[in-house]
């Protein structure tokens, strides 16, 4: 165990809290609701600490690498399943964005025996577009600037289709690798 991987941990712990807070004041401008937005905040910016860390102390780990997008999945998927039981996302979308994320994460577990497959620049991309939509999403401020609205839907269908596309890039690089040996 080491920093970064705590760190990980951390944010793995914050999801329920985050959810919970999500749920117990279930409209949108509330106390609760901004204390979930910080809790996410944070949360989803640790993702970019423990790896700086890592990196930067050469504490990178297969622990990590395997945690990491896990952490991600879970801080994410837990906000978007929520966002969508309160009818703020659509269920469409959550769900194709969850078996993408969800099909490569399982991929990646049953490889790690034999390898470790570290997340791209497209999967850091669309972790980032993801994080940014869904941190809008969960804010509310477009309860105060009903313009964001607009925004928002800009962001969530931009992380759509990255997800999609990084997707796409992913297993084509998984079956090109495979079919190379």
């Amino acid at each position: 165990m080491n920093l970064p991987n705590l760190i990980t941990i951390i944010r793995i712990a914050f999801v329920p809290l985050f959810i919970w807070l999500l749920f117990i004041a279930p409209e949108k401008y509330s106390v609760e609701r901004w204390l979930a937005v910080v809790f996410f905040v944070l949360a989803i910016a640790t993702d970019g600490v423990d790896g700086a860390i890592a990196r930067r102390k050469n504490l990178v780990t297969n622990l990590g690498k395997l945690l990491d997008p896990i952490a991600d999945k879970a801080l994410l998927g837990g906000a978007l399943v929520s966002l969508s039981l309160l009818a703020e996302v659509p269920w469409w979308i959550t769900i194709v964005i969850l078996v993408r994320e969800l099909g490569i994460t399982f991929y990646r577990l049953l490889v790690a025996k034999r390898r470790v497959i570290a997340a791209t620049g497209g999967g850091k991309l669309k972790t980032v577009l993801q994080s940014v939509a869904v941190g809008f999403l969960l804010s509310p401020l477009d309860t105060l600037m009903p313009w964001l609205i607009g925004i928002e839907a800009i962001l969530l269908y931009a992380a759509l289709i990255v997800t999609l596309t990084s997707g796409l890039q992913f297993i084509s690089a998984e079956v090109k690798a495979r079919y190379a040996k």
